[in-house]
């Protein structure tokens, strides 16, 4: 069973949050599986920063036959979302009215612009039930906002190192960002290839938040007498911007780290509070312990004002980038979940502490 590409359109004009709108919609999507007589086994993956519709190769650890979301049982759907770099609207897709790419003049985009556009795409699907909706990070922060917008919508929610309202140190991350594809004198021109020695040193920056210094202590550790370029550290810094420059462009990096600061649930709203208590599905709260870009505090307000939420942390060396990492761990947070709902377990504050009291009472096999 393969995972089948998928190219939507539409030519209506697509109006956006912060005004004006795309002449035309276009979306580029996976599925893996097929959709039961029931139409109730769909897996909806919301993917993070510059992650793609192809969740078997981002998210491999969790994602395929005999996975947590296996497609022999479940319709899997992973759209790539607005403003990215992998066929739906961005950038460097052709705007209509001049024939010519967007390049700068692409509009300023925000999740819920993403959830609007996933809902398009959903009713030209005919889904009328999500079993599961799962996103980290950035994904985290559009399912979050979908399950607010439509709350009969997703039957099971699960947020992995997101939040409800991104902050001002999270923000700053993603200023600094920006300042950094902003000085490259490339910047400024209209061609694919425009910031892209920017973007480098924008990904570098981005790394040390998306791990800590216990990561680098052990994986980029100092060798006895190296100094200058032959620091490991040294060299990973670059190795990784040059890595994602060979994949990806500087103008969707730049809308897209916008479009993380967009998150705020609690917009027009009544504040987040508010809004989280909008959300009517079953939702699992997974932080990383050692997250300093997302920390587990933000984790602890979604589970505290979501309805009925479980939460629980999971100790990882590698930072926010361990819900990439840790598939081992996010499938035993999440399948000790699901039985604790079989169960009838009211959730409460760690998940697990409901396990054990159940397992006083009751045998849960492995």
């Amino acid at each position: 069973m393969q995972a089948e590409f998928h190219h939507f359109h539409s030519a209506s004009p697509f109006a956006l949050e912060l005004g004006g709108e795309l002449p035309a919609l276009d979306l580029a999507y996976q599925t893996w599986g097929k959709l039961n007589a029931k139409k109730d086994n769909v897996v909806w993956i919301c993917h993070a920063f510059t992650g793609s519709h192809d969740v078997a190769e981002w998210w491999q650890g969790l994602v395929g036959p005999g996975k947590l979301f296996n497609p022999e049982n479940n319709l899997i759907v992973c759209v790539n979302i607005l403003g990215s770099h992998y066929g739906s609207s961005g950038p460097l897709t052709v705007d209509p009215r001049t024939g010519k790419p967007y390049f700068h003049s692409f509009p300023d985009v925000t999740i819920r612009d993403v959830v609007s556009s996933f809902e398009i795409l959903r009713k030209e699907l005919k889904i009328n039930r999500i079993k599961t909706c799962i996103g980290g990070s950035l994904g985290g922060q559009q399912a979050v906002e979908w399950a607010i917008v439509n709350p009969g919508l997703i039957e099971n929610l699960i947020l992995v190192a997101t939040n409800a309202v991104h902050s001002p140190w999270g923000i700053a991350f993603n200023e600094s960002q920006r300042m950094a594809i902003e000085v490259d004198p490339s910047w400024k021109e209209s061609q694919p290839k425009a910031g892209l020695e920017g973007m480098k040193a924008a990904r570098a920056t981005a790394l040390i938040s998306y791990r800590n210094y216990e990561t680098y202590q052990i994986t980029q550790a100092r060798k006895e007498n190296t100094y200058g370029s032959s620091l490991r550290a040294v060299s990973y810094q670059r190795y990784q911007g040059e890595k994602l420059a060979q994949r990806f462009n500087a103008y969707s990096y730049f809308q897209l780290s916008k479009m993380m600061d967009s998150q705020d649930v609690g917009r027009n709203r009544g504040g987040a509070i508010a809004a989280l208590k909008l959300i009517q599905s079953k939702t699992l709260v997974i932080g990383i312990k050692s997250d300093a870009l997302f920390p587990i505090v933000e984790q602890e307000f979604l589970a505290k004002y979501i309805p009925d939420a479980s939460f629980h942390v999971i100790d990882s060396l590698y930072g926010h980038d361990g819900f990439l990492i840790e598939s081992g761990l996010m499938t035993k947070a999440v399948r000790l979940w699901q039985k604790l709902q079989r169960l009838e377990v009211n959730p409460m504050a760690d998940f697990f502490q409901a396990l054990e009291a159940k397992l006083a009472s009751h045998e849960i096999s492995q």
